[in-house]
């Protein structure tokens, strides 16, 4: 929900981008032929990854931190550093590049099933894939927390219901356990604009700018609030801004890829496993749960994250933020103790 290549994203953390440690060198693991939750396979399975501070010797220090919504285990460095809300002279951390978003195996990168031939994947193999690269390539079997913005969000809920006893803790910050239906509607509406543009232009390079630029304009609109886009935004300067942001999106993200996370998002539910019941997933958790909100979120609407957090009694952090989506980066002195204080217990 929040890539960092959007510019509107990448202002809001320029502060805490000067100071974040010397990111990672990205390194892929191979995890070969991927049977995927549609029955479907990713015939060449790689997984990008970083990794910044260092294991200890029993191997308990580790935090895993999947990427956001068309993010990247790059945009994550910001967060992992000694004074960040990770600190990286503690933990081991590894920030995984979610598949689909451009790094990992996704449509935009497949050289056999490239574009809308690329097989249905959901966050259940998403976590699935985090699973793999921990166990087979790294060797770790448990870890110390689980935790992850926005989509990172999500994927830490189903770690948490899928692998009970893989972590101790976990935070999830503007995510969700599965999609509140305000959400599904904006999701879907990106989703039906990228699928209807992309099959009105015979030209393939006219149809991807034209669906990315319905997208850009979609996804700013839900991604602050009316209060803090107007306050940060004048009538004269507006038509440039959006264009920059229109741009911006229509180089840095293929819609073949923007579109099966998205499929990805709005298909998820925690509790699809146990008959749709809510109560029974939040019965298999066993880690200690902090869950961080955005009340004023328009993207990841907060109820479904609060009613979970009730029924496994996390705690909770509610920013009360104009912000909408990114009232942790506007709130992130808040996060920061939240998360570092938890993760510290």
């Amino acid at each position: 929900m929040i890539p960092a290549f959007l510019c509107w994203f990448a202002l809001a953390f320029t502060a805490l981008a000067s100071t974040a440690q010397a990111q990672g060198d990205l390194r892929f693991a191979d995890l070969g032929e991927f049977p995927l939750e549609s029955g479907q396979t990713i015939k060449v399975c790689k997984i990008g990854y970083r990794t910044y501070g260092e294991l200890n010797r029993d191997k308990s220090n580790a935090i895993l931190f999947p990427s956001w919504f068309g993010g990247t285990s790059k945009d994550l460095a910001q967060f992992v550093n000694p004074s960040g809300p990770v600190d990286s002279s503690k933990y081991f951390v590894v920030t995984v590049d979610a598949i689909g978003n451009g790094i990992s195996s996704s449509p935009s990168n497949s050289a056999t099933e490239g574009g809308k031939a690329f097989p249905k994947f959901s966050i259940r193999d998403m976590v699935e894939s985090q699973r793999r690269l921990l166990t087979e390539v790294l060797g770790i079997s448990h870890l110390h927390a689980v935790m992850g913005i926005s989509m990172g969000g999500i994927q830490t809920f189903q770690w948490i219901v899928g692998h009970p006893d893989f972590m101790d803790n976990a935070i999830s910050i503007v995510g969700s356990p599965r999609m509140d239906p305000y959400n599904l509607l904006l999701f879907q509406t990106e989703l039906n604009a990228i699928e209807e543009l992309l099959a009105a232009h015979s030209d393939p390079h006219k149809g991807r700018a034209a669906a990315m630029r319905v997208v850009a304009d979609v996804h700013q609109l839900a991604l602050s609030t009316p209060p803090k886009y107007n306050a940060e935004n004048s009538r004269e300067e507006f038509a440039g801004k959006l264009a920059t942001i229109e741009a911006e999106l229509i180089q840095r993200m293929d819609p073949y890829d923007w579109a099966s996370q998205l499929r990805a998002i709005i298909g998820h539910d925690v509790s699809a496993r146990l008959g749709g019941n809510m109560q029974r997933a939040a019965e298999a958790v066993n880690a200690q749960l902090l869950v961080i909100v955005g009340l004023r979120d328009h993207m990841v609407t907060p109820d479904s994250a609060l009613d979970f957090a009730k029924r496994t009694g996390a705690r909770t952090l509610a920013l009360d933020s104009d912000c909408g989506h990114l009232a942790f980066a506007c709130e992130i002195e808040q996060v920061r103790g939240a998360v570092r204080g938890f993760l510290e217990e």
